[in-house]
């Protein structure tokens, strides 16, 4: 485990906001060549195939991201110093997703050494943190054929079995602008709360005990640029949380069906994920004590088009946080579980 704690230190000391990842992956990289693996890599995305790979058995993806958020202004450590506090490690990324990306892949090393009756990919994902276009979603295509994935994050350990999706929507409703004094014009702000009512009201009511209902929630709002005018524009941001009954493509048109303003997702690409309670990964991390759930935040799970499983040490509450950190003994122990979890597993193979 010696190893693995001295790359997780390697990482926090290694600046690795998103989309500017590159000395993280060159560290990966080095350390890869060091134990002797054999590995690709593709703008900030370094991955591994498991000796022997045979296209006739199915894959498994271990997958984890390199990227962090910025650090916070209230951090009372150094974020880039990897600290240690009797059984904390601190560090800008330590929990979210440093733990992760070096406990699978010493997993990764630990099962490819043994027979496994599937094949085994271990990615390191950039620009996680923002969804952005050079992170997995350039990798996926230029990997083998995924049957099922094991996303890493901070999970304490508990199988998340269903993942939020996520649409950001920029609203602008109009107006005519006018003299504040004399009634005139027509106030967009006014017409902005009437769709906003809408959305802080309506409910979808298709909703699951996994995810619950899908959210819409009004996040940013802007008009006007003097006080006796009115505003003759007033624009809006939503946050849209959706859940796996629903594409992003049917709440958009839902939203627009209600709404007056002018609608413009950012992206319909990050969709709701979700794996058969039913499939071997889940049911091995039932048999282990573990308890399925839904989780309310995004990750890598939303650009998979194949079942995945989001599990991994730490805690999401310490992600993005000041003073953020992970434990040693969290760390032994998500080793040893990923070990139990996956050695001896037989997955399906997906067409």
């Amino acid at each position: 485990m010696q190893t693995t704690i001295e790359l997780l230190k390697a990482l926090i000391a290694t600046p690795r906001t998103s989309r500017n990842e590159h000395a993280a992956a060159d560290l990966l990289s080095r350390h890869l060549d060091t134990l002797g693996i054999a590995h690709r890599r593709e703008a900030n995305n370094i991955w591994a195939v498991a000796p022997g790979y045979d296209p006739s058995r199915p894959t498994l993806l271990l997958n984890a991201h390199i990227d962090t958020v910025r650090a916070a202004d209230s951090w009372q450590h150094d974020p880039l110093t990897p600290t240690t506090e009797g059984d904390r490690l601190y560090g800008l990324g330590a929990n979210d997703d440093g733990a992760s990306l070096v406990c699978l892949l010493e997993a990764f090393r630990q099962l490819s050494s043994r027979a496994q009756t599937y094949n085994i990919v271990w990615l390191a994902s950039a620009e996680e943190e923002v969804s952005g276009r050079d992170g997995i979603e350039r990798a996926l295509p230029l990997l083998p054929h995924i049957d099922v994935a094991l996303v890493g994050e901070p999970t304490g350990m508990q199988p998340a079995v269903a993942e939020k999706g996520l649409m950001v929507v920029d609203c602008t409703a109009h107006g005519r602008a006018g003299h504040a004094a004399r009634n005139e014009g027509d106030n967009a702000i006014y017409h902005a709360i009437d769709d906003i009512t809408w959305l802080r009201t309506f409910q979808f009511p298709r909703q699951t005990q996994l995810l619950g209902p899908v959210r819409m929630t009004t996040t940013i709002i802007n008009a006007g640029t003097q006080h006796n005018v009115l505003p003759d524009r007033c624009d809006f941001t939503v946050d849209v949380r959706t859940n796996e009954c629903y594409t992003n493509d049917e709440i958009l048109a839902t939203i627009r069906r209600h709404l007056t303003s002018d609608i413009k997702p950012r992206s319909t690409r990050l969709s709701s994920s979700r794996i058969d309670i039913a499939h071997p990964l889940v049911q091995r991390a039932v048999a282990m004590g573990r308890k399925p759930f839904g989780s309310p935040t995004l990750s890598d799970q939303a650009l998979m088009p194949f079942p995945s499983m989001k599990m991994g040490p730490g805690h999401s509450e310490r992600s993005h946080t000041a003073d953020e950190f992970i434990c040693f003994s969290e760390l032994n122990d998500a080793v040893a579980d990923y070990i139990t979890l996956l050695d001896g597993l037989r997955l399906p193979k997906n067409n």
